[in-house]
């Protein structure tokens, strides 16, 4: 399988260049030359099969001409250690819970997934050169691709996040780790640090000194396997018999989670249509109102991982429907909500229904109940585990939110991070010393 630019001005890649490389030469995205559509019987008997077994036969499609199939297998059955159920919440809504993986959020699939397929790579070139991952994080992609890559030989992790601007949990998750991973704390927000890793990329004396490449859901690897998990929520409502006008929403910030659901859809995922719930950053929203994509510097929420004003990830919902808006208003619609919003979610969704809900999961459901219509059944992603955002949901539901042993055991480490300005000058200097 080969990839193209979104931008259109670079050279074809083949896989393990995408995935090797990140970001294309003229700063585009890549995007598969085909998506191949799954048979008609896969979806037949969906129902029946485990969740490994959906993940191959979707991972199959996408990276099965590049890996061989043995080596593909081993890597998504590694990857996949862990379940995403979909839990029912009311009689139409449905929460597929994305945090029964080792950080406790959906990053978890894309980061191990990633993480594999790199080492697959690099041992196959066998001359034991070193590839440097730097990943920008408005909180839990820094945790997942930091322990998704943890201790794995000839790949360093720079994780970059926004100071005072991820939860205390999150933090812990990727500052305390040491081995090959080193977290660096820039004076910005999440946008900045995003700015700095695609800077990197495209600056010379960097790349001549030493191999680049990103975790960011920029990576083909980080986003196309996150496609796995609405494979197999639909066979869990078809299983239940609940899947025949599925509905699934989406918490979105820099949109890899929905664009890798909508490749699903490409494939033949019989989902009836997705909703795009955004916070208060609400660039995608206002351009399917419009037809005007407009980026704006991002606002701070309490659901911070989508704090993003440029998502990436719009240049390939762009290219995958031709930049056709009509076409992309068909299978996505939109909702935002502010920070009152969400808290007044959450409070009402545990009060009525004894579920708990993250910030990012709360805007997914009220998206839901406000959007369904008659005869639908919606799935919403519940992306992280409420205790990562532990003061803040407590807050709102004035009781205490349990944290799990293996969220716990980070919080006993000791924080090591490198303090760093928002100027590309600095951070470009440090990694030159690296």
């Amino acid at each position: 399988m080969n990839f193209y630019s979104t931008n259109g001005k670079a050279p074809i890649a083949s896989l393990e260049k995408a995935v090797v490389k990140g970001l294309a030469e003229d700063k585009g995205l890549y995007m598969p030359e085909r998506i191949k559509a799954l048979p008609k019987e896969f979806f037949d008997n969906i129902e029946n099969l485990s969740f490994q077994e959906i993940a191959y036969t979707v991972a199959d499609a996408f990276f099965g001409e590049d890996v061989d199939a043995e080596s593909l297998k081993a890597i998504v059955y590694d990857t996949l250690q862990f379940d995403c159920p979909c839990v029912k919440v009311t009689d139409t809504i449905y929460s597929l819970e994305l945090f029964h993986g080792p950080t406790l959020a959906f990053k978890d699939v894309g980061a191990r997934f990633m993480a594999r397929l790199l080492q697959y790579f690099l041992k196959k070139e066998n001359n034991g050169s070193e590839v440097n991952v730097l990943v920008a994080t408005s909180g839990d992609t820094g945790s997942a691709v930091a322990n998704g890559f943890l201790g794995v030989d000839g790949i360093r992790v720079y994780v970059l996040y926004p100071k005072g601007k991820v939860s205390p949990i999150q933090e812990c998750q990727f500052t305390t780790l040491g081995k090959n991973i080193t977290a660096v704390e820039v004076d910005g927000v999440f946008d900045d640090c995003q700015a700095l890793v695609k800077n990197a990329f495209m600056d010379a004396d960097l790349n001549a000194h030493m191999k680049l490449t990103s975790a960011n859901s920029i990576n083909v690897a980080r986003f196309l396997p996150q496609a796995f998990y609405y494979f197999y929520a639909y066979a869990q409502m078809k299983k239940a018999g609940l899947a025949d006008q599925m509905v699934v929403c989406v918490p979105s910030g820099n949109f890899g989670n929905i664009c890798s659901a909508l490749f699903g859809k490409k494939m033949g995922l019989p989902i009836k249509r997705f909703i795009a719930a955004n916070n208060a950053n609400d660039i995608f929203f206002k351009y399917l109102q419009t037809g005007s994509y407009e980026p704006k510097a991002s606002v701070q929420t309490i659901a911070n991982a989508m704090d993003v004003g440029d998502p990436s990830n719009f240049a390939r919902i762009y290219d995958l429907y031709n930049k056709d808006h009509a076409a992309i208003c068909a299978d996505i619609s939109g909702a935002t909500y502010k920070d009152e919003q969400i808290a007044e979610t959450i409070k009402e969704v545990k009060t009525e229904t004894g579920y708990l809900c993250d910030p990012h999961g709360a805007c997914g459901y009220r998206a839901l109940k406000e959007g369904l219509q008659p005869g639908e059944v919606g799935v919403f992603l519940e992306t992280a585990h409420p205790a990562k955002f532990k003061d803040t949901v407590e807050s709102i539901i004035n009781s205490d939110v349990e944290i799990p042993a293996k969220l716990a055991a980070f919080m006993n480490g000791t924080k090591q991070s490198v303090e760093m300005s928002k100027e590309f000058g600095e951070f470009k200097q440090f990694l030159l010393k690296q």
